[in-house]
């Protein structure tokens, strides 16, 4: 009850129909964060894109410069040498065969999965798991590569991916509320750079439609797209 009173006053703070700065929006998202726990700052973009075509589904990844605020958890699927290479560079669960029984047990208490090339074969078979959890190591985001040491180093900065989802819409996070403003305000510009070069060729008309910055508890607060075309020319 408290909380649904808490986003009915946070929500009436919001100016319908009004678009904010970006860094307007982002104090604002601040201020009216009022829980009890560092809420994650997350944004969503609505991209002129129809991700039904394989052709315009938009995915990437970026490290964000000012990273996440939480420490990812890395799995690796890795055999022989690279097993070591994996622990030395700070994974935090490695294995083959029995890292993949392990899932298919129903476990996932990992953030990001890595995997050298020669261990897809393998990880193929976890697809209905790993997939609608986003947790699926591919070549286009870095995660399937031999290179695990720059990998996991990465993703331990603040390394994150993204992909439109059915509407055409990209979810990512931008840090906690306990950021400074610049910090986000950073973070966003990077984001925003990454999805832009990602924008598909077959993408016409206005590419970001729309960008609404929230906290995990918090209303939206749309931003004013003037402001991210900005972001946009200067990329």
């Amino acid at each position: 009850m408290g909380q649904g009173k808490r986003y009915i006053q946070a929500i009436g703070q919001v100016e319908k129909g009004r678009l904010y700065e970006i860094d307007e929006a982002l104090s604002m998202a601040k201020e009216l964060s009022k829980t009890k726990f560092d809420e994650t700052v997350e944004v969503a973009m609505r991209l002129g894109v129809d991700p039904r075509h394989s052709d315009q589904v938009v995915r990437g990844a970026v490290v964000l410069p000012r990273g996440t605020g939480k420490t990812a958890r890395v799995a690796v699927f890795a055999k022989g040498e690279k097993i070591r290479e994996a622990e030395e560079a700070g994974a935090d669960f490695v294995g083959g065969e029995d890292l993949a029984e392990r899932i298919q047990g129903g476990w996932t208490g990992f953030d990001m999965a890595v995997a050298t090339p020669d261990m897809m074969a393998l990880v193929g078979r976890l697809g209905k798991i790993l997939g609608p959890r986003g947790l699926m190591p591919n070549p286009k985001t870095g995660t399937v590569t031999f290179e695990l040491k720059n990998a996991i180093a990465e993703i331990k900065a603040g390394k994150i991916e993204f992909r439109t989802e059915k509407a055409g819409i990209v979810h990512a996070p931008l840090g906690k509320v306990s950021f400074t403003v610049e910090a986000l305000a950073e973070n966003l510009a990077v984001l925003l750079d990454a999805v832009q070069k990602a924008k598909p060729a077959g993408a016409k008309g206005t590419y970001i439609k729309a960008i609404t910055i929230s906290t995990t508890m918090g209303p939206g607060i749309r931003i004013n797209p003037a402001g991210i075309q900005r972001v946009e020319a200067a990329g």
